[in-house]
Formats: C-alpha cells, structure tokens, sequence
C-alpha cells in the first residue's frame, strides 16, 4: 500500500480552498475574526485576519500530510483497512470546509449556530469511526494501541467491538448536542475514550 498521490493532492486542496475564499471577502472581513466559541456559543478566542485566512488552513494541510505519513508508515498498514484509510483522507478536508465556512460566515455577519455545525460535524466523524473501528485488524496507528490490545488478537477484537459502539452512541449524542448544546456531551466522550481502555485490561486479567 501506497500513499495515492492524486488523492492526497485533491484532498489537500480541497483543505485550502477556504483560502481563496477568505481572498475573495478580504475587504470585508475583520482584522480580528473569532476563531473560538465557547458552550454559550459565544466566541472566546480570536486571530488576526491574516492568519485565520492563511494560516488555519495551512496548519491542516500540514497535519492532513503528517496524518497520511504516519499512516502508511504503520508496519501493518494492511490490516487497517480501505476504508478506514478513507477516514483518514477526508476527515480534514470535511473539517476544513465545514469549521471555515463556519467562520468565515459568522465575520461576515450572517447569522450561524457555530456550536451546532461542530456537533452535527463531530456527531458524523464520531458514527463513521465507530462504523469502521470494529472492522480493522491490529496495527499501530488507527484504533486503541495500548499494550493489551496490541499484545492480543482477540483482545483488539473484543475491545474495538465495544469502542465502536461506544463511539455510534457518542456520535448520536453529539447529534441530539447540536440542538441542546449541554456539557453533558463531555460524559459521552469520556466514556468512549476511557472505557474500553478499562474493558481491554480486564480481558487481559482474565488472560485474553
């Protein structure tokens, strides 16, 4: 397997194409732009013109071509699987378009619910990993590499069956969130980090 050179170059495009946006509504953007929102959906946190325009994107770009690097640097890329790989090509470009229209709208003065386009966002990344996660075989950059898992076949298998679930339901959370925009979504987040960690030690303990 091979880094697909014309789709990371789509991609990759893709991830900067709010840069010619901001261009195009230069004059009418703030030097200042809100870059961060708080759970009041309020903004918490602002960047020059500038660097929202150029440097956010460019940052992506540069964590999208690090991201696909260390992926197909795994040693047993094989066992992550197509589609999981797919994950990993899109993800920040649908961060990217979504998070900077986002932004760009709300300097502009058109009324945008920024707390709800990240949840409904994070809620479909969430469903997707969950979906994909249970599907992919041990290796060393996608899934939860502790030393358990990673030391078991059946232990993996048993605990990126449970995670997936946890993340489906932890992206339907963050779907009902973008309506409610409760902190209790944190809950859901934790569990889905935490848990399966704790569930993959226990299977070891027992010997698996």
């Amino acid at each position: 397997m091979k880094i697909n050179k014309k789709l990371l170059v789509i991609t990759t495009i893709i991830i900067l194409l709010p840069v010619v946006v901001g261009l195009v509504f230069w004059e009418q953007l703030p030097e200042t732009m809100a870059t961060h929102w708080g759970n009041d959906n309020e903004p918490n946190g602002w960047t020059s013109k500038a660097f929202t325009v150029f440097g956010i994107p460019a940052v992506m770009a540069a964590l999208h071509v690090f991201c696909l690097i260390v992926t197909y640097a795994d040693p047993k890329k094989s066992n992550i699987g197509a589609k999981a790989i797919g994950i990993v090509y899109w993800i920040l470009p649908a961060v990217s378009l979504a998070v900077m229209s986002a932004t760009y709208a709300y300097a502009l003065g058109i009324g945008v619910n920024i707390g709800m386009i990240c949840c409904l966002l994070m809620g479909i990344i969430f469903i997707a990993l969950g979906n994909y996660l249970p599907k992919s075989k041990q290796n060393y950059t996608f899934g939860y590499k502790i030393p358990w898992t990673l030391n078991s076949e059946e232990n993996w298998n048993r605990t990126h069956r449970l995670a997936g679930w946890l993340m489906v339901i932890c992206g339907f959370a963050f779907i009902i969130n973008a309506f409610v925009l409760s902190e209790w979504i944190l809950a859901f987040c934790f569990a889905a980090a935490v848990v399966p960690m704790v569930y993959s030690y226990i299977l070891y303990k027992k010997g698996i």
